[in-house]
């Protein structure tokens, strides 16, 4: 029976990808270590065998909790495969608290994500670290962070976009990849710690539907926008887990679905790694999507459809499923094995100092280094949505007020998932760093967040007036915008069901400018466009600053005194109002980001100005004419015609012209920022093979099409709108596909 369990494990492992005699040689092997999968020097895959041939079916079944509860007879420790790390270690305590992921993604800047990750990672080492030795292991207290959220940001209305890296399928898979690769680090065996890719795989709200829906979006729009930076996490970043979702696609809940964890995820993409269900989740297959009659029936369809293991209580449920002969052993076994191989790599069954992370100094916990990193991600996060002249400002300003809640508001740095820090900077104390001693600087709360003032008796507006300048810090936070029942204020279930600002904002801001000749610079705070037609013709500068972390009040700072030249573009369409939107619950794509979107926005996808003017000249590509099978290259000039020093982010879009199928308007195919000394020339290039310029028909089908392709190079998407508002003038060529 053993030899035969062996055996059964073993070939399980290779088709997982994990070769037991190929992944990793060690050093000598304690003698007091007393079993084989305590000894590091062995193949995980015979160390894991090893293990399971000595657990019980019970203590098996237990290791499939998210609480895996310890097993002291065999010196197995408990472990919570529950952890936090969205934008910096969450939920735990002390941390760095970087920006929002939606804020990141304005960087378009991998190399910085992964730098972010990596700084995450090592804090996450630290905090283990201490847990283990104070015995300390609750939840949260973890090496697996369900993170990042790779969901796209299809509708502005979603409470949760801001965990996201935008609406762009592309932007989100290569932002989202350089997380998950700086967050397991570069060993070849051992995982710093590691990254999970969620919510799989079309999950994207309405909140307060996300337990019953069923999304059933065309396979076009399946393949082409909510499937593909799942794939390029798996394929290419090698992320270690994959969380489901709470909702059906194709009438299959995400957790009970064969056809996207199997089909799909497997098989399809090689996924290697394990599969956690989202919390509860499959208590919804019996309480509300209806699939099931019971916790039991849940239970066993989860894990034989490929969940690993279970946030929730419903996993509890297969003692009873093995009792009755729903599930056999082996399955389980199967199931476990998975699991046991990322605890492996993680180095938790090994003596200390055999992992490299081990050796992580514990002083890199909130360190200097990464409050710097926090403040430099935020700087490089901003987006200057208009300028009229007035930014910078300079710091010997004779006076300057500073209005809104949002100007001493915590919440509007932290958004959610996040950690705590003592080092939060508002932007009330970002800007009081900055000025000179002698300018005189006021501050009021003078609004709420999202009602009228009780006392009708207003003295802060008309004194905007007396002022050199005035900064209003406006938007909305985590109270209006978030998880299901997190933000209190929100009667949608932490949903938007208007993009618009609350009116109350608005109509002080009206106060404030009415025959003011004095420069008013609004800073928005948020995670999610909002239609801010008003604010943007009553300002003479806005900026968007997202959540931006600790250092938050500190970056937007700098950008209004012009420390930093402001570089960050909008990872989202900015719409009008919601009548430029389908319905929320419509999954399909159509009318839908900038791909689809026929409808004029406020502000375009990767919009944002600089202090500085940007000049593209020279696009060239390799080949006029393109055969079946070939790469090609596009090669553009950027030049700095200003004379401020600056970050541009070069973005290159494809356009398929003739095909006889729905493709997008502008498709975003490559982006590189670039830092230019005024009057410096830099080339940027991107090569795409032939993978790269394919479209997805409507059947969900790749084929690349015959006929006429333009590609567009410049900062911001290259549309006319683009250009009033004040982007560089794009460049374009034109090539063919042939059919030859």
């Amino acid at each position: 029976m053993k030899k035969q369990l062996f055996l059964t494990v073993i070939l399980g492992l290779i088709l997982l990808g994990c070769n037991p005699g190929t992944e990793k040689a060690g050093v000598a092997v304690p003698e007091e270590n007393k079993g084989t999968y305590l000894d590091h020097t062995l193949p995980p895959g015979e160390r894991i065998a090893d293990l399971l041939d000595r657990l019980t079916p019970e203590e098996k079944i237990a290791q499939l909790r998210y609480d895996a509860p310890a097993i002291p007879r065999l010196n197995i420790p408990a472990y919570m495969w529950w952890g936090e790390a969205l934008h910096g270690v969450a939920r735990w305590g002390r941390a760095t608290v970087f920006p929002q992921p939606v804020g990141m993604a304005a960087t378009f800047d991998s190399a910085l994500i992964g730098e972010v990750a990596s700084a995450i990672g090592d804090e996450a080492r630290v905090k283990y670290r201490e847990a283990l030795r104070t015995g300390n292991i609750a939840r949260y207290a973890s090496l697996t962070f369900w993170s990042p959220n790779i969901n796209i940001f299809r509708d502005p209305r979603w409470g949760r976009g801001m965990e996201t890296w935008g609406e762009d399928p592309f932007l989100t898979g290569t932002l989202g990849s350089a997380f998950v690769r700086g967050l397991q680090g570069n060993d070849p065996y051992y995982y710093k710690a590691v990254a999970c890719a969620k919510h799989y795989g079309v999950h994207s709200g309405p909140e307060g539907l996300r337990h019953v829906f069923n999304a059933r979006p065309p396979e076009k729009d399946f393949y082409e926008t909510y499937l593909p930076a799942f794939e390029k996490l798996v394929k290419e970043a090698k992320v270690g887990g994959v969380m489901c979702a709470y909702n059906r696609t194709y009438d299959e809940p995400c957790c009970g679905s064969s056809f996207l964890l199997q089909d799909i995820l497997r098989h399809q993409f090689g996924f290697k790694g394990y599969i956690v269900s989202d919390c509860w989740a499959i208590n919804d297959f019996h309480l509300n999507h209806k699939v099931t009659a019971n916790a039991v029936e849940s239970a066993v369809k989860a894990l034989k459809s490929g969940v690993n293991v279970n946030c929730g209580t419903a996993f509890r449920s297969l003692k009873e499923a093995f009792r009755q002969g729903l599930i056999s052993e082996a399955e389980i076994d199967s199931s476990l094995a998975v699991l046991l191989r990322i605890r492996f790599r993680l180095g938790l069954f090994d003596p200390p100092g055999v992992n490299p992370y081990d050796a992580i100094p514990g002083d890199v916990l909130h360190s200097d280094e990464h409050i710097a990193l926090a403040r430099k991600t935020a700087q490089k996060s901003i987006v200057l949505l208009k300028n009229d002249g007035v930014l910078p400002l300079r710091k010997d300003i004779h006076s300057l007020y500073i209005l809104g809640p949002m100007a001493a508001d915590v919440d509007a740095l932290l958004g959610n998932y996040n950690g705590l820090s003592d080092r939060l900077e508002t932007v009330v104390e970002g800007i009081t760093a900055k000025v000179s001693p002698s300018t005189r600087l006021e501050y009021r709360h003078a609004f709420q967040l999202d009602r009228e003032n009780a006392n009708p008796v207003d003295w802060a507006s008309a004194g905007a007036k007396s002022f050199d300048a005035t900064v209003v810090v406006m938007g909305i936070n985590s109270m209006l915008e978030g998880e299901e029942g997190e933000s209190i204020a929100s009667a949608f279930k932490s949903d938007r069901k208007d993009i618009r600002l609350p009116q109350n904002q608005v109509e002080y801001l009206e106060k404030v400018c009415r025959d003011n000749p004095k420069p008013v610079i609004v800073v928005l705070t948020g995670g999610s466009p909002m239609a801010v037609k008003e604010v943007t013709e009553l300002a003479d500068a806005v900026i968007m600053a997202w959540y931006p972390g600790e250092q938050g009040g500190n970056a937007v700072a700098d950008v209004i005194f012009g420390d930093v030249n402001p570089s960050g573009k909008l990872p989202v369409t900015f719409p009008e109002s919601v009548d430029q939107l389908p319905p929320y619950d419509d999954y399909s794509m159509e009318g839908r980001t900038y791909k689809y979107m026929t409808a004029e926005p406020l502000f375009p996808f990767g919009f944002g100005l600089s202090y500085t003017t940007f000049t593209y000249e020279n696009l060239s590509l390799s080949a006029s004419v393109l055969k079946s099978g070939e790469s090609l290259t596009a090669t553009v000039d950027v030049v700095n015609t200003g004379d401020v020093a600056g970050d541009e982010v070069v973005q290159f879009y494809l356009s398929c012209k003739d095909a006889d199928f729905r493709v997008p308007l502008f498709d975003l195919k490559g982006f590189r920022r670039v830092h230019l000394k005024p009057g410096e020339r830099k080339s940027v290039s991107v090569t795409w093979n032939p993978h790269d310029l394919m479209n997805i028909d409507m059947q969900g089908n790749k084929v690349l099409v015959k006929g006429k392709y333009m590609v567009y190079a410049g900062g911001a998407l290259p549309t006319e709108r683009s250009l009033a508002l004040g982007a560089s003038p794009f460049q374009q060529a034109e090539f063919t596909v042939s059919d030859e």
